[in-house]
């Protein structure tokens, strides 16, 4: 009777793709998004990635004595929007824009742009059109991507979502910031029509769309000329092509941008003590958009007010004087500007008042919610 031998298997080799996460993919990515990472270089960068960090020398940019000022944000839940409906080539502007924006309000020019994609496992193709978006917005505020972040998390999540996060920096020369403090009684405010919801409210807006059944890739209800979501994905717009030449020429005191809170919780932050904004709700053409989501949700007059833009993406606080030449400046680009209101003598805080009932607030809803 033989003796019989046993082979023992060998322990399998664990790598890190088997654990989900591939470098390869990752190193493809970088290749495939550097011409487009190079396409926002500007005076100061050269937007060359692959290193550790990114440079940027505001020397070069042309200033002296620069005040450096740094905002960050994300895209919200419009992302599940853009990723249930394969729209992911304008995420990335909304990205940049709710920065750049919130950089300009400082009177600060944006110089450079990182971003942060996050997602259980990477699919280049939809990166790719992610970054796409994000070098197109950098593009249009006119500052360079120097770097970024790709992160591949198994089990962080579901299959095919992902997270946006952005970050920006920008300089204005010190002693021309914005701050507010020259707003007094009598500035006219001034708004710049939105291109859409924005980036603000998407949690509002997909809880209507799931209630009430929209087929949002059908028309649009308000729009027969467009696809539902094609009007709800429409990207956030920037607005620093047009403002920053005004913002350097002091033809602005103060600039609000309208994101989550609405008119009604934005405008209140560049006021000074003693200042009060009133709108007038009767002044511009309420976008279709805007009352399909009102009537749909049933929603009261003060939540219109506080949860949207209502159309309004920007608002510029104007000395009377100069409220001719800036609507004449802003004429000559592709903004559509309207005088909305003016600030008076009174409680800080705004209200909004108009014939229609989406727009109204009252002042005691403003010093209830504001303080």
């Amino acid at each position: 009777m033989g003796i019989m031998s046993s082979k023992t298997e060998k322990p399998a080799n664990y790598t890190y793709e088997s654990a989900g996460v591939s470098i390869a993919a990752g190193n493809a990515l970088v290749k495939a998004i550097g011409p487009l990472v190079k396409a926002t270089a500007r005076p100061g960068a050269d937007s060359e990635i692959g290193g550790f960090g990114g440079f940027f020398d505001p020397k070069a940019a042309g200033y002296k004595d620069p005040l450096l000022v740094a905002a960050n944000d994300g895209v919200g839940t419009k992302l599940k929007l853009a990723i249930d409906f394969d729209r992911h080539d304008s995420v990335g502007i909304d990205l940049v824009a709710m920065c750049v924006n919130d950089l300009i309000v400082q009177g600060a020019e944006p110089l450079f742009f990182l971003d942060y994609f996050a997602t259980g496992k990477l699919e280049n193709g939809i990166a790719e059109r992610v970054v796409a978006g994000i070098a197109k917005g950098c593009k249009q505020a006119g500052c360079a991507l120097i770097g970024g972040e790709t992160a591949e998390m198994p089990g962080m999540y579901s299959d095919g979502d992902y997270d946006l996060a952005g970050f920006c920096v920008g300089a204005v020369e010190r002693g021309e910031q914005l701050t507010g403090e020259k707003v007094k009684p009598g500035h006219v405010l001034i708004g710049l029509a939105s291109s859409g919801v924005h980036s603000n409210g998407y949690s509002l807006v997909r809880r209507l769309a799931a209630d009430k059944g929209w087929k949002l890739n059908r028309p649009a209800l308000f729009d027969s000329d467009r696809l539902l979501i094609d009007a709800l994905i429409e990207p956030t717009r920037i607005y620093v092509d047009s403002l920053m030449p005004l913002v350097r020429a002091g033809q602005i005191d103060a600039l609000a941008h309208i994101t989550g809170g609405g008119l009604l919780e934005n405008i209140p932050r560049i006021l000074p003590d003693g200042a009060h904004a009133r709108i007038d709700a009767a002044a511009w053409e309420q976008p279709g958009l805007m009352a399909f989501l009102q009537a749909q949700g049933n929603i009261e007059p003060e939540e219109m007010a506080r949860t949207f833009n209502c159309g309004v993406g920007m608002v510029l606080a104007v000395d009377t004087a100069k409220v001719d030449d800036v609507l004449s400046a802003l004429a000559k680009t592709d903004e559509t500007a309207f005088v909305i209101g003016a600030i008076e003598a009174g409680d800080k805080g705004c209200t909004v008042a108009g014939p229609q009932g989406c727009w109204s607030a009252t002042s005691d809803w403003v010093a209830t919610h504001l303080g």
